[in-house]
């Protein structure tokens, strides 16, 4: 397993981590302290479960189970693989510090770290995307359909 594959799935595993604590804290605030917490931090807790795990599963998953790179590939960066892996971290993790601030700070600043952070999000993931463009292809696959196999 690569280090990169690595990184995404320990990653992973810190972001549910954190979506799993704030799930409890609104349980233990909702049933025990009878108390309530801001509605943005539903947004926080659903974001790093579906984005910082879900999607940092499947991103990990991806890079490791995927084909790799043809040796005359010129579009497949591995050091742009690592810049896409911190972009992407920074920008989940800095929008979910901006909703759990919110319950404290509603001031317009911290409404544009969390757009910008969020489409620092998008851009991540097109640029993910387009890195792995290439691997996407056929590797002995395409041998067996010719033969009639179907899948």
């Amino acid at each position: 397993m690569h280090t990169i594959v690595r990184y995404y799935i320990r990653t992973a595993f810190v972001f549910l981590l954190l979506g799993l604590l704030l799930g409890a804290y609104f349980l233990v605030e909702t049933y025990w302290m009878k108390g309530g917490y801001p509605a943005i931090w539903v947004t926080a807790h659903v974001h790093i479960l579906l984005v910082g795990f879900v999607m940092f599963m499947i991103l990990g998953v991806a890079q490791w189970m995927f084909p790799r790179p043809s040796r005359n590939d010129q579009h497949y960066s591995p050091a742009m693989a690592y810049f896409i892996y911190y972009f992407i971290t920074f920008c989940t993790a800095v929008r979910f510090l901006a909703e759990i601030l919110m319950r404290w700070i509603w001031e317009g600043w911290i409404h544009h770290v969390l757009v910008i952070a969020s489409l620092g999000q998008v851009v991540a993931f097109f640029l993910f995307f387009y890195n792995m463009w290439t691997r996407i292809r056929p590797v002995g696959s395409h041998i067996r359909e010719a033969k009639g196999e179907r899948f």
